[in-house]
């Protein structure tokens, strides 16, 4: 069962997802509050596996109460809901340990989807908000990709794993796990630096991460 914590201030928004989401049999909203500043107390309390918060709430916004969150209760792993994305928002989430960015429009199915994804300790960004946040400056970080390197790269930003890449592009594992090596190479992100490779290939691709 992954028990979850809802954060929305709209009552209505906030009623919906919790019934949608407790339609689930693997989901149970133990915990809802309207305001980000009751967000780690709550979390204290009940101790959610999963935190669904709304990017704008009063007192203390999303990404703010995900870092909280983090430093609080780091096995509480974070998706945020926005509307409309803003250039960099996504860098500061990442930077904050959010695991998913979705759209509040986007399909229930989708919604739990990346729940469940996350929960069980992967990422998912979804498709219009990587769209939205899509911002370059500069020389185009991604000049020496293939195409096709290109094409993981996009997947890799959605949150999709290696299995989903290759099923998506109809390639082999061991294909897309070669791709990803020579875009880690090609972006100069090397074993040894500091995060997360996969995390800091999709900044790239955002425009939101430093260059090489």
């Amino acid at each position: 069962m992954i028990r979850v914590l809802v954060a929305e201030d709209m009552r209505i928004l906030r009623d919906t997802l919790v019934s949608v989401l407790n339609l689930e049999d693997d989901l149970k909203v133990v915990a809802q509050v309207a305001a980000g500043t009751d967000i780690v107390p709550a979390a204290l309390a009940e101790r959610p596996d999963l935190a669904v918060l709304d990017i704008d709430l009063p007192g203390l916004n999303g990404i703010a109460a995900a870092a909280q969150l983090h430093e609080r209760l780091p096995s509480c792993r974070v998706v945020i809901l926005t509307v409309l994305g803003r250039p960099g928002q996504l860098r500061e989430a990442l930077d904050a340990h959010v695991s998913g960015f979705m759209v509040k429009d986007a399909p229930s199915d989708q919604l739990i989807d990346v729940l469940r994804r996350v929960a069980a300790g992967g990422t998912a960004l979804d498709p219009e908000v990587v769209a939205q946040l899509l911002v370059r400056r500069g020389p185009d970080p991604l000049a020496a990709l293939t195409q096709r390197e290109r094409d993981v790269l996009a997947l890799m930003a959605e949150g999709r794993s290696n299995t989903e890449i290759a099923a998506s592009l109809v390639i082999t594992d061991s294909a897309v796990s070669k791709h990803i090596n020579s875009i880690f190479t090609k972006l100069g992100l090397h074993p040894g630096d500091t995060g997360h490779r996969r995390v800091l290939a999709v900044l790239r691709y955002l425009g939101a991460g430093p260059a090489a």
